[in-house]
């Protein structure tokens, strides 16, 4: 396989501008761009989560969901290709009826945290559902492929099934939200 990166700094992007598979330049701050950063970002979250210990079969999905990640990553970066499909979007499915199944139903939303591995897995996502409204606010501008916008609502829904999974294997439990009243002032 040819190296696709033969040089990392090429100060081609000095002015503000960056290159897509394509061979076009876009501005870095294009709602592509935003979508491909927040999309890297997230897969880096995942990537820094992964380094906690964790049951096999969670490390082993969410070392998939990176690769997943990439490719989505690069279909955003190559535009009019539509190469992601729904077959992704099942996995998640799958997995989430499985956690779903052991975890006793929610009455109160969950608050963020626990311990490290549990809080990252939050984390993870928080960045999924930003990368998701930036990949529906390209959607609005550009074409993009709707199995992508379905797999990341749906992986967003999976890390909160994993971060409450962690949370049971890890002996910790889960804070509730606790609806506070507030008074009015007249």
């Amino acid at each position: 396989m040819a190296n696709r990166i033969t040089k990392v700094s090429t100060r081609t992007g000095d002015k503000g501008t960056t290159g897509l598979a394509d061979g076009s330049r876009i501005d870095k701050d294009h709602p592509r761009i935003t979508a491909i950063g927040d999309i890297d970002e997230l897969n880096s979250v995942i990537g820094l989560l992964l380094s906690h210990l964790m049951p096999k079969d969670i490390h082993h999905s969410l070392a998939e969901i990176q690769h997943t990640l990439f490719d989505i990553g690069g279909e955003l970066s190559l535009p009019g290709t539509r190469r992601f499909t729904s077959k992704m979007t099942s996995e998640l499915e799958k997995q989430l009826q499985m956690y779903n199944a052991t975890l006793p139903p929610l009455r109160e939303f969950v608050l963020p945290g626990g311990s490290e591995a549990t809080a990252r897995c939050h984390l993870a996502r928080a960045v999924c559902r930003r990368a998701e409204r930036s990949a529906v606010a390209l959607s609005k501008h550009e074409e993009v492929n709707d199995e992508i916008l379905v797999y990341l609502n749906r992986l967003s829904d999976l890390l909160f099934v994993t971060a409450r999974v962690l949370a049971r294997i890890e002996n910790g439990t889960e804070t509730l939200w606790r609806s506070s009243r507030l008074t009015r002032t007249e």
